[in-house]
This record gives structure tokens, C-alpha cells and sequence, in this order.
């Protein structure tokens, strides 16, 4: 599946945006999916992921300021970010699995799970 965000840009700290992340060749219904954040020189490290059967986990600094959802009519993984804080900058990455290696929600936030990964929309939080 071929993957592209969008929706990321500059805000001010408090703000909030919504990344999407549009697939290609295949639905979203198929896959787990998760949003990363890469930050230069540090660790690509999971923020949201989301299962085929709506399960969610989330990082513990992003719980209760982010939302993962998915549209499956739409092809469309969105995160909607509340409460920015400048720790929140970064490139942030969609990715999808079409299943996880293990059991537990938790290993929605593994990136060694994924296979498809799209480019990126950086969020700048000032």
C-alpha cells in the first residue's frame, strides 16, 4: 500500500492540527496502522497506532491530547493533535502492517512491525 500524509505544519504551543494519511492499492481496512515522529538524530519512535479492529494505543506523553482514527470509506489514517508542546516537533510518518507479530496492542508502536511507510509532514510547535 502506498502511503502520503498531509496537514502538518507551524503552530503555536496549544495549537492543534490533523495529519491524514491517504493509501493507495489497497484499503486501509486491511492493515494496522500507526503514526511515528522522527526527530534528526534520535530514534523513530511510535505516537498512535490503530488495529484492524479499532483498537488504539498511544505514547504516554501524546495520551489524552491525541486521536487516532482511520476511515475506511475514505482510505484515509488521520491523528488529530490537541495541546501542542514544542516536544511534539517533528517529521511524522504513517505506516501500515497487515498484521502485528505478537500479541498486545503495545506492538502497535513497534516500527520494526511495518512494511509500508510514506514520506512525511513535519510539525513545528513554537
Amino acid at each position: 500500500v502506498q502511503l502520503v500524509e498531509s496537514g502538518g505544519g507551524s503552530v503555536q504551543v496549544g495549537g492543534s492540527l490533523r495529519l491524514s494519511c491517504v493509501a493507495s492499492g489497497d484499503t486501509v481496512g486491511r492493515y494496522c496502522m500507526g503514526w511515528f515522529r522522527q526527530v534528526p538524530g534520535k530514534a523513530r519512535e511510535g505516537v498512535a497506532g490503530i488495529d484492524k479492529d479499532g483498537s488504539t494505543r498511544y505514547a504516554d506523553s501524546m495520551k489524552g491530547r491525541f486521536i487516532i482514527s482511520k476511515d475506511n470509506a475514505e482510505n484515509t489514517l488521520y491523528l488529530q493533535m490537541d495541546c501542542l508542546k514544542p516536544e511534539d516537533t517533528g517529521m511524522y510518518l504513517c505506516a501500515a502492517a497487515t498484521r502485528m507479530y505478537g500479541l498486545g496492542v503495545a506492538l502497535l508502536l513497534d516500527k520494526y512491525q511495518y512494511n509500508d511507510w510514506g514520506q512525511g509532514t513535519q510539525v513545528t510547535v513554537s
